[in-house]
């Protein structure tokens, strides 16, 4: 791939310059068959990506014209290593031009790509390694491509899984023939979407080119997007909201952007605005809630914050991936208000990779909107009369997207009328084909109607009030704590790896706290009745779950037998979360 670089006359390399925002190119809102098309008719413009260091300096501009040829060159390698239609490449989503040529090379070689993440800072290279090998077994794919630094790491998980590994360096290095390449169609899948949080237990999302436009086309409606937008993002590529709603969508929408990497985000989350604030034409970004909440701390209480940033033109903040915590938001308005930023520019939304990405979007300039609910409607636990009575904030995601219907049923299935809670429902176009090689589980969360249309179980809980839907928790077992998915069956088959546990004694599930924010509880059957072994074993489970999944739990040793099973002898974790909610489920009293 050719470097963004003028060697000046005096010697000096001349900086790169971004991509514009304006562009006389006639704006398409994703009306494409394919996303080789979406992308052939981006490199007509001017527009393209930037890529910035950490420090918010552009390193690299990437105008779609010379990813095009890239990706087109990256294709007849691949077609040339024996790649054929279907195959599945899997690459690691490194922010940067490289992946952005591999995914749009395997796209027009007719494979599908397949994002997989990068290593985070715990869980040490060995997890990292498992995780891959995990996922690379579950897509089965031809190849897998990674960046040079992680050639150790990812080339172990490739020998592990069976595939053969290479680093893009190397890949981009090999010869190109002219070769013809295959006419992809709408129906065809483009490509696989893994949770970022699929380790043990992972399922890949096959979305189509037809999908994934309609989605693309949704979000540019939702957002009204125009042509004087430009969009900025921190957000990891192995993520649905980062690869749909901040690489693919400004290429199927003509939308220049700009990125920070996510480990330059998480160490200097400021840069984040710093990027807003200096690139005169951003309108557009988004984040989950954490990100704006750790922008909210970071900013000094000794600086104005009018005086570093200027964030006046941030037309849409986009939000969601986790529950959306309004005080949080409050606290972000609260803190660059000064900077101009104004709270009518929050955008809730609602999605998940099951259905491409989004499902609801908040319509521009409504900002965040809430309603008081009493917490036992929420958890499903019974008032007691001893108990006094709590209301949690409820923010409103917004009206469902563009061709998407949403319902809310019953357990059994049955529509409920508007403000009852229930089990969240979507169909639309953007569904996903299902998971890929895992009949039981699509079947298990896609049902046909009588019309024949799928509707999708998004294993969420909420209800529908004059158009909008409110988000209110998980009916299914997912963990989402910062933006960052995690199954329970990773967490418990992480604790049945000490000595003196087994299958069936552990329960994990998301609680959520007086402060709104969501954590992850671990119930443990414990046999031992002395007070300074369950001390220990507490640690011990306390250090081993943080090992594997980064993250603090809330560890309660409860007596055995204790877990709910189902008539099927399975475990319950909703009934069990139920039960520790309303005190039915009495943990040990342990010391600190």
């Amino acid at each position: 791939m050719t470097k963004d670089v003028l060697q000046q006359d005096d010697g000096h390399v001349a900086a790169p310059i971004a991509t514009p925002t304006a562009d006389p190119l006639p704006r398409r809102f994703a009306d494409f068959d394919t996303l080789g098309a979406a992308l052939d008719y981006a490199a007509s413009g001017q527009r393209g990506l930037n890529f910035h260091d950490a420090r918010g300096t552009l390193v690299r501009a990437y105008p779609f014209a010379e990813m095009r040829r890239d990706a087109l060159a990256m294709a007849r390698r691949l077609i040339a290593a024996g790649i054929t239609p279907e195959d599945r490449i899997a690459l690691v989503a490194e922010t940067g031009p490289e992946f952005a040529a591999l995914f749009f090379g395997v796209v027009y070689a007719g494979a599908w790509p397949v994002p997989l993440p990068l290593p985070t800072s715990f869980g040490g290279k060995e997890s990292y390694i498992e995780q891959l090998r995990v996922q690379l077994s579950s897509c089965d794919p031809t190849m897998l491509v990674y960046p040079p630094e992680l050639a150790e790491m990812a080339g172990a998980a490739a020998r592990g899984a069976g595939v053969e590994g290479i680093d893009w360096v190397d890949f981009a290095a090999r010869a190109a023939p002219d070769v013809a390449l295959p006419q992809a169609r709408g129906s065809d899948v483009a490509y696989l979407q893994y949770s970022s949080g699929s380790t043990r237990f992972p399922h890949g999302v096959a979305i189509t080119h037809h999908a994934l436009l309609n989605n693309l086309a949704a979000h540019s409606h939702g957002m009204e997007v125009v042509d004087s937008d430009r969009c900025v993002s921190w957000l990891p590529w192995y993520h649905d909201m980062g690869l749909v709603g901040c690489f693919l969508s400004p290429v199927a929408n003509q939308v220049s952007t700009d990125y920070l990497k996510t480990e330059d985000f998480a160490r200097r989350p400021l840069a984040w605005l710093d990027l807003i604030s200096r690139n005169a034409g951003t309108t557009l970004s988004y984040s989950p809630t954490f990100g704006y909440d750790i922008c909210a701390r970071r900013i000094s209480t000794q600086i104005k914050a009018a005086d570093r940033f200027d964030l006046s033109r941030w037309r849409v903040a986009g939000n969601g991936a986790d529950m959306i915590r309004p005080d949080v938001m409050q606290s972000f308005v609260d803190a660059f208000a000064d900077a101009g930023f104004k709270a009518s520019a929050f955008l809730p939304s609602y999605g998940l990779a099951e259905a491409t990405l989004a499902v609801s979007i908040m319509p521009p300039g409504e900002g965040i909107r809430v309603e008081l609910v009493e917490e036992t409607q929420l958890s499903g636990v019974a008032a007691g009369q001893d108990r006094p009575q709590r209301f949690r904030a409820i923010v409103n995601c917004g009206k469902p997207a563009r061709d998407m219907t949403i319902e809310i049923r019953e357990e059994d299935g049955t529509p409920l009328p508007e403000r009852a809670i229930g089990k969240v429902w979507c169909t639309g176009p953007s569904l996903m084909v299902g998971y890929f090689r895992d009949e039981a589980a699509t079947a298990a969360c896609m049902a046909p109607d009588s019309n024949g249309r799928g509707w999708l179980d998004t294993g969420d809980m909420g209800y529908l009030s004059d158009g909008y839907i409110y988000i209110v928790g998980r009916a299914k077992d997912m963990i989402i704590v910062n933006g960052r998915n995690h199954w329970p069956q990773d967490i418990e088959w992480a604790v049945e790896q000490l000595p003196g546990f087994k299958a069936g004694d552990i329960a994990a599930f998301a609680i959520t706290t007086p402060g709104g924010e969501e954590t992850p509880a671990v119930l443990v059957q414990c046999r031992s009745s002395d007070d300074a072994e369950r001390i220990r074993l507490r640690e011990e489970i306390r250090e081993r779950v943080r090992s594997v999944t980064g993250m603090n739990c809330v560890i309660e040793l409860i007596p055995p037998r204790t877990l709910p099973r189902t008539s099927s002898g399975k475990l319950s974790r909703a009934k069990a979360r139920n039960l520790y909610l309303s005190g039915d489920i009495k943990p040990y009293d342990i010391a600190a």
